[in-house]
């Protein structure tokens, strides 16, 4: 903050709050607000009815009830700063209120910073994440066994899916993204009433939570036998995913592992189906910093973590995904999720 020159930081809800605090707040129309400055112990306003849920931490807590103004309460305890941060996932409604109770400061995203911090995870953070991708694995390969595909609707085998990300050890299951068939091609397709038929290809895309970290991991499998082209573009796409984590090492951008992966896809002639960034950071979130995406000449350095997830997709037909998650090591990558990525048969 010193050398950013930031007066205070201001941390409603969202991952930055817990990352630092230990609390995860609800998101309600009741105002949390995380509160350091430069100087002086951090505050943390909470509405009074969530108190308790509230974990001692390095801060004083500070709670408002229904009649109270948190708004004015927060004013308060940030005196008259020139350059406040605040946090990416405030809500506008608390925003704008707070910039009118608060004239004359100059504004800024607290990611800016946070994200600095957060962009590289301890052996602690890492091994929860580890935890993470296991349970994801064991989850895709219960499935391969377990779940029936054929005639039986994306949202059914979702909820298949759902199922098993919690039985294999996630506190939630987070998302979870069947396309079959056409909708394969649509790269966060939301399943659907389609039923899936012999010869569709089936991208299985999913993760949930444990102790705060997420998994993602995606396998595209095919029901039954599948055509030349589907198989040719399967092996492409998984190409495509094992030299994307081949040049994961530190002090190499990460927009080389999206241009690398993408060289292998575009080399091939279906460059302009390759329609996403090769990858995202993952944490706290399903999608934070670092992003491995053309113009992005973050260095890459130990303890980062993120998904190197190539793709094809041709519109109305079918689409191919392989993601895994890796971690950047002194030595090159890591790389958590070790399910097959061939093109499985399922039933």
């Amino acid at each position: 903050m010193s050398e950013a020159g930031i007066d205070v930081v201001m941390l409603s809800v969202g991952s930055d709050l817990p990352y630092f605090t230990g609390y995860e707040a609800m998101a309600s129309e009741r105002l949390t607000m995380l509160v350091v400055r430069q100087t002086g112990d951090p505050v943390l306003l909470v509405p009074a009815l969530e108190a308790a849920r509230v974990p001692p931490g390095p801060f004083d807590l500070l709670s408002w009830g229904d009649t109270d103004d948190p708004v004015e309460m927060v004013a308060r305890a940030v005196g008259h700063p020139q350059k406040v941060a605040v946090g990416d996932h405030t809500w506008s409604t608390f925003l704008l209120a707070l910039q009118g109770a608060i004239p004359g400061a100059e504004w800024q995203v607290a990611s800016e910073m946070t994200s600095q911090l957060r962009i590289r995870k301890d052996a602690a953070e890492v091994e929860m994440m580890r935890a993470a991708a296991e349970a994801a694995d064991r989850a895709l390969a219960r499935a391969v066994s377990e779940v029936r595909f054929a005639g039986r609707t994306e949202r059914q085998v979702a909820r298949d899916f759902a199922l098993l990300t919690v039985e294999e050890g996630h506190d939630v299951a987070a998302f979870t993204i069947i396309g079959s068939g056409p909708n394969s091609a649509s790269p966060h397709h939301e399943p659907g009433l389609r039923v899936m038929q012999e010869g569709d290809i089936v991208v299985c895309d999913f993760g949930g939570r444990v102790g705060g970290y997420f998994s993602d991991v995606t396998r595209t499998f095919s029901v039954g036998e599948v055509g030349k082209e589907e198989t040719e573009v399967h092996a492409l796409v998984e190409e495509a995913n094992r030299v994307g984590r081949s040049v994961v090492a530190p002090g190499v951008t990460c927009q080389e592992v999206d241009r690398w992966a993408r060289s292998v896809i575009a080399g091939a002639g279906y460059g302009r189906f390759f329609i996403h960034r090769t990858g995202h950071g993952i944490g706290l979130e399903v999608h934070e910093h670092p992003y491995m995406v053309e113009g992005n000449d973050t260095l890459m350095q130990p303890g980062m973590v993120f998904s190197v997830e190539p793709g094809i997709y041709l519109p109305g037909r079918f689409g191919v995904r392989i993601e895994d998650i890796v971690v950047c090591t002194e030595t090159g990558a890591d790389v958590l999720n070790k399910a097959d990525r061939g093109l499985v048969i399922v039933a």
